[in-house]
């Protein structure tokens, strides 16, 4: 089993959601977050005075997939979440040992 965390814009949930289901990836975890990375923020101006914005908007989403699923599920969030300019993102990927379902104890991929 993979654990894929892809942190993308905001703009681009409703669209990367909708791959991951047409892709077979039920279950995820949404999570606003924010941050920066090479492009550092952004100044604006508000009633007159400049100030910076160094933390952006972000949303995280996290996943645990079968080994089976990962090349699906990756391609799905970068089909649908690039732009082609900074600040599109990143995805992260962890091996998980173990997934076991608290209801009625399944473990593994079936806890899925």
């Amino acid at each position: 089993m993979v654990k894929i965390e892809a942190i993308l814009q905001p703009s681009k949930l409703d669209a990367v959601k909708d791959a991951l289901l047409e892709a077979g990836i039920e279950g995820m975890t949404i999570l606003e977050a924010r941050g920066h990375g090479r492009q550092k923020g952004h100044t604006e101006f508000y009633r007159g005075r400049e100030y910076t914005v160094d933390l952006l908007p972000k949303v995280k989403i996290e996943m645990v997939v079968a080994d089976t699923l990962k090349d699906k599920a990756i391609e799905a969030i970068v089909g649908a979440a690039r732009t082609g300019r900074i600040g599109d993102g990143k995805i992260f990927c962890s091996n998980i040992d173990d997934a076991i379902r608290i209801r009625n104890d399944e473990r593994g991929e079936a806890a899925l």
